[in-house]
């Protein structure tokens, strides 16, 4: 940090990012708006109200939404945040009111709601709306997920439904007040397929899976022993699938105490497990691919025997003839054939009709809808043609074995499909599996003694708990270790390869692999806290999540299946038309004996061919599949939206202090310019400093510690804070200048500490010979902080923050890819040109403030660029907020990673380039998806309507058509599982640098 930006005080930071100084206690600051109401204004009625904005897509919508609010009379200001969809609105009362505030945002095309004003009301209200994860099968297209959810979205107590069908599952957002979980599942099989309830965000409440449940009496008598149990306010127990669902309080019994009371009260009769959602939705994928299998088979063994009478019995004389007997009016072969394809119709392919009802109720339509028209025309027909033969004599042939190869092949493709889809989500599987089912809890009494060590189910482990960690293991709750030493292998979590040190204090990670010494760990997350399961779900939220060019395959999907049948009915009347005025000569339709046949077969065709499938599949199998493969490089991506603006960044806008540098800054020199001691020049420096909490301030606090007591402490036993609590001065009257530094009163004289600005403002004049020494400090890419002691100047110190040894390599990469980087401080300039030189950046803007620096962003996006930026602090926030694409380093703060559309784990600029280079190839494999899809959608519907058979012969039976429709979707999904190969770019390469 230069001195234009040192803020060496305690100061208070706002969630956007901006470094609010001299906060006053009296000031009221709305957080999440980053709105500042002084007492004086609330006073004259100013009011702040907060609005839920639908709709906006882009920073033009939020603009728009702000200069619509803002042309209002009494409206002060206004703020409106894409990311929260949130806007933000301070004004008078007496001129305006709440609902003139929505209608206005209404009129520029938005929903509007009004949020009450945050309480402890408001919180508990809140706190009711759940998230719930629901497994869905039976979809096929992107017409079934529109179909879901408009479904959901109607349903009473539903805020959002987004549905993935990569994943077949769905996030709901919902108020369980209004609607139920049941609810919602019944919803979703009304609209005609299959769900199932998987896990929500709710905290005290928890699926068991009980092993001893023989009759329901079992049943009862574990009921009644967990409703006795204290803290539990509720239960309900499943006999069939061997569960119980337990409401608890937190507060009053832990998970472990809960499970251990159960089976205590059982004396062992009733084992228990906690159910793993993550482990269910695998096991539901199993069961559906078992299903489909299952389904493939039966069919499959019915429809051999009706393509053998068909095609082979013929040619065998005493089959013929068997099959040609009279059995009444009827010949043998035919009711064969009839009674086997009924089977395969209308029971084996039930499950076509029951979903192409429900989605024709619900006024959509699917592939189902195609399949179900195209077989049962086939099967009508045959089974007309074998009725009219019986009662006429004449007979024509018959196209059971049609209908039936068609199911057949369907669900060969929805066999595969499932298969192919379940890859897809193996990156999530593999994080799952990383957490160990069980771990060693090291029981100690009530002196903290260690007495015995016990094998517990992971998932029960609570904050607290003391883990014993054996070389070989993994590590089962992030914690921290308290005692032993070894080697942790991170990789599997962060991607770094090389294994970490631990040792008594270090943070340790759930899921990594303890590689050498024993280790106790003492568990500081656990559950949906802890940083694998954070992955996991930001995984999972990303994979839910559409990019913007899925929106046009949804609408062709919307309009697709309309079309087809239009384009079937155009090719039978085509077809049939020209054959009653003779335009096609009477040789080719013998076959079929006649012209309503020969069309019906050709409008048959172009029904089952078409598959909307392969559109709506293109790209979430892709994102799915790239955020999977990002997360095991240590690249986290926020969502599909996220992989595709990143493919087209024009910029990359670094941070300088901890995103370029390592963000550890040093005390290199310390230079007096009177006659003070450096000893006393030192301490007054730290005592003013003491109360901040500023990177800068902590270096120059280690600073003057270590030059004072380095080998000089009395005792070992002496604690840091003790020693500095008898050492430092009181400083009072402390005050912070933004943007400049700060000022206070020790020993009763003016202390000044920060840049030039600060000191000729309060009249102190730096000595020419400091100022030449100030300027080869700042040329040395060194930052200069100046102090003053009673009207005159003292001295200065030097800090510099060394650069990271990948920095300069990864801006030559990112030149040889296209992408333009820029240097973005507020250091002062001297500085950011000596460290801009150093990293090879060509593009400087220093001496740009915290909210300055989302203003660079829009500057460099109003020529239609692209910009991301990257970021790691508080005062980054903005910035990455307004860039098209942030990127947060994972080392840095929270708030900087919630703001960011990219998180990179490893604190290692090289991921910026692996994340561009990822969405490149991502986007490229679903255009590729698209190419497929379209292409062959546009080149076999017209084969299959008979467009090449006038000059070739060639005609496409229909049941090689569903065969054809059948491989298109997964042959997409298998594009999509190309991704899987991927690997990051390395250096060299990027750099065309051959190593010898």
């Amino acid at each position: 940090m230069a001195p234009q930006h040192v803020q060496l005080a305690s100061f208070r930071r706002d969630p956007d990012g901006d470094e609010l100084e001299d906060v006053r206690l009296l000031d009221s600051y709305d957080e999440e708006a980053g709105l500042r109401v002084s007492s004086e204004s609330a006073d004259l009625g100013v009011r702040k109200v907060q609005l839920k904005v639908t709709g906006m897509t882009c920073s033009a919508c939020t603009n728009s939404v702000e200069s619509a609010v803002k042309a209002l009379d009494g409206v002060l200001s206004a703020s409106v945040s894409l990311l929260q969809h949130r806007a933000y609105v301070v004004f008078d009362p007496l001129l305006r009111k709440d609902e003139d505030i929505r209608e206005a945002i209404e009129d520029a095309g938005f929903d509007a709601e009004i949020i009450p004003d945050t309480s402890k009301t408001q919180k508990s209200k809140l706190q009711k709306t759940l998230t719930g994860q629901f497994r869905i099968t039976g979809m096929t297209c992107a017409a079934c997920v529109n179909s879901v959810e408009g479904i959901l979205t109607k349903l009473p107590g539903v805020k959002r439904a987004v549905i993935a069908l990569a994943t077949s599952q769905g996030e709901v957002e919902y108020d369980p007040t209004i609607v139920s979980k049941d609810e919602i599942v019944n919803s979703i099989e009304d609209a005609g397929f299959e769900a199932s309830f998987l896990q929500s965000n709710e905290q005290d409440k928890v699926l068991l899976h009980v092993t001893g449940l023989c009759t329901m009496l079992d049943a009862q008598l574990l009921e009644g022993m967990i409703v006795n149990l204290k803290g539990v306010k509720g239960v309900d127990v499943n006999f069939a699938l061997s569960e119980a669902e337990v409401v608890f309080d937190p507060e009053a019994v832990g998970l472990r105490d809960l499970v251990d009371g159960i089976e205590r009260e059982s004396t062992g009769r009733f084992q228990l497990r906690v159910q793993n959602p993550y482990i269910r939705a695998a096991s539901s994928d199993a069961q559906e691919a078992s299903k489909m299998l299952r389904l493939l088979l039966s069919s499959l063994f019915l429809t051999i025997p009706v393509f053998f009478i068909q095609m082979v019995c013929p040619k065998i004389h005493l089959l013929t003839s068997f099959l040609t007997a009279q059995c009444g009016p009827f010949l043998i072969g035919d009711l064969l054939k009839w009674f086997l394809v009924t089977i395969v119709q209308f029971v084996i392919g039930k499950r076509f009709y029951i979903a192409a009802y429900r989605a024709l109720r619900h006024g959509s339509t699917n592939m189902d809808v195609l399949v179900v028209l195209g077989t049962t025309a086939a099967y009508m027909y045959s089974a007309a043609s074998v009725v009219y033969a019986a009662y006429t004599g004449y007979r024509t042939p018959v196209y059971f074995e049609t209908s039936a190869m068609i199911i057949t092949f369907v669900l060969f493709g929805k066999y595969l499909e499932v298969l192919a889809k379940g890859r897809t989500s193996e990156a999530i599987k593999k994080l799952v599996e990383l957490v160990p089912a069980t771990a060693l809890l090291v029981v100690k009494d009530s002196e903290g003694k260690h007495i015995m060590e016990r094998e517990i189910d992971a998932l029960l482990i609570q904050p607290g708990d003391t883990l014993k960690v054996i070389p070989g293991t993994k590590v089962p709750a992030d914690g921290v270790v308290v005692w032993g030493t070894s080697h942790v292998d991170e990789s599997m979590v962060t991607g770094e390869s090389i294994p970490v040190p631990k040792e008594v204090s270090s943070v340790v990670i759930g899921g990594t692999m303890n590689l050498h010494g024993v280790l106790h760990v003492k568990a500081t997350k656990v559950g949906s806290d802890t940083v694998l399961s954070q992955i996991i779900s930001l995984v999972e939220t990303a994979q839910l999540s559409k990019a913007p060019i899925q929106k046009f395959a949804d609408y062709v999907a919307s309009i697709f299946v309309p079309i087809v049948i239009s384009m079937s009915l155009l090719t039978f009347f085509g077809w049939f038309i020209c054959g009653v005025f003779g335009a096609y000569p009477q040789a080719w339709v013998s076959e079929s004996k006649n012209c309503f046949v020969f069309s019906l077969m050709f409008s048959i065709s172009v029904v089952v061919i078409a598959c909307p499938c392969a559109l709506g599949l293109a790209t979430p199998t892709a994102v799915m599949v790239a955020t999977g493969v990002g997360a095991s490089h240590g690249v986290l991506v926020k969502g599909g939206d996220a992989l595709e603006r990143a493919e087209s960044v024009d910029y990359v806008i670094f941070d300088k202090t901890g995103t370029l540098t390592q963000g550890k800054a040093v005390v290199t020199v310390a230079k007096i310019f009177s006659g003070m001691d450096l000893g006393d020049f030192l301490t007054i420096v730290a005592s003013a400093e003491a109360s901040s909490e500023h990177p800068l301030a902590k270096a120059i606090m280690e600073y003057a510690f270590h030059y004072h007591f380095n080998g000089k402490l009395e005792s070992t036993a002496q604690k840091k804070e003790e020693i500095m609590a008898g050492w430092l001065l009181e400083a009072t009257d402390f005050s912070a200048v933004p943007g400049k530094g700060v000022q206070c009163a020790i020993n009763g004289k003016i202390v000044l500490v920060g840049n030039r600005s600060l000191l000729s403002e309060n009249g102190i004049r730096i000595p020419q010979e400091a100022e030449v020494f100030l300027v080869n400090l700042e040329e040395s890419a060194k930052t200069g902080i100046l102090v003053a002691y009673d009207g005159a100047f003292v001295g200065l110190l030097g800090i510099t923050d060394p650069l990271k040894r990948e920095a300069a390599v990864v801006v030559e990469g990112l030149k040889k890819m296209g992408v333009k980087p820029v240097m973005l401080t507020g250091d002062n300039w001297r500085t950011a040109r000596a460290v801009a030189k150093e990293v090879g950046v060509e593009d400087v803007r220093a001496e740009v403030m915290p909210a300055g620096k989302a203003d660079v962003i829009r500057s460099l996006q109003k020529g239609g660029s692209k910009v991301a930026m990257v970021g790691d602090g508080i005062n980054d926030s903005p910035a990455l907020a307004a860039a098209d694409v942030g990127m947060a380093i994972g080392a840095g703060t929270d708030i900087a990673v919630e703001a960011a559309d990219y998180v990179l784990v490893r604190n290692n600029l090289e991921d910026v380039i692996t994340a561009i280079d990822l969405s490149r190839k991502t986007f490229n494999r679903i255009r590729w998806n698209y190419f497929f899809a379209m292409a062959y959608n546009v080149v076999a519907i017209p084969v299959a309507a008979g467009v090449l058979f006038p000059f070739t012969g060639l005609r496409m039976p229909p049941w090689l058509a569903g065969a054809c429709m059948a491989f298109s979707s997964v042959s997409v999904v298998c594009s999509s599982l190309l991704l899987r190969r991927y690997r990051k770019p390395r250096l060299t390469t990027i750099l065309q640098i051959t190593v010898e």
